[in-house]
């Protein structure tokens, strides 16, 4: 992940958190829902919080997975596009975070041919 900063970021991954979720145009997935994968890779600056061991100052992974799931099993929507910025929002909301990369993995999509995932990737970051 490549951020447009002049000065490079640190990085926080959380990868492969999996939910269930009813996300899809489909009526079946909206009833039968299915699993989704979260990969999010947040952007910022981990010097203070090493400087003095100090979890209030960088990402608590945990939490925001927590948060992550809920977005995932919460409201659902057509679009995994829609999931993804919901998801990003949610990293964004934590002033640590400059830049968030987040992918939603549907490796279960309603696709008629063999495949191993599909998946949407995005950028965001703070005005």
């Amino acid at each position: 992940m490549t951020f447009d900063r002049s000065e490079a970021l640190d990085r926080i991954e959380l990868r492969g958190l999996r939910a269930r979720g009813r996300h899809g145009c489909l009526p079946a997935e909206r009833e039968l829902g299915q699993e989704f994968v979260v990969d999010a890779v947040l952007g910022l600056d981990t010097r203070p919080a090493a400087a003095g061991d100090d979890l209030s100052r960088t990402v608590d992974y945990g939490s925001l997975a927590g948060r992550l799931v809920e977005a995932v099993e919460g409201e659902p929507v057509n679009l995994i596009e829609t999931l993804a910025d919901r998801l990003a929002t949610i990293c964004l909301e934590d002033r640590a975070v400059s830049e968030v990369e987040i992918t939603v993995h549907k490796p279960s999509a309603p696709v008629p041919h063999p495949f191993t995932d599909v998946a949407v990737k995005i950028r965001r970051s703070r005005p």
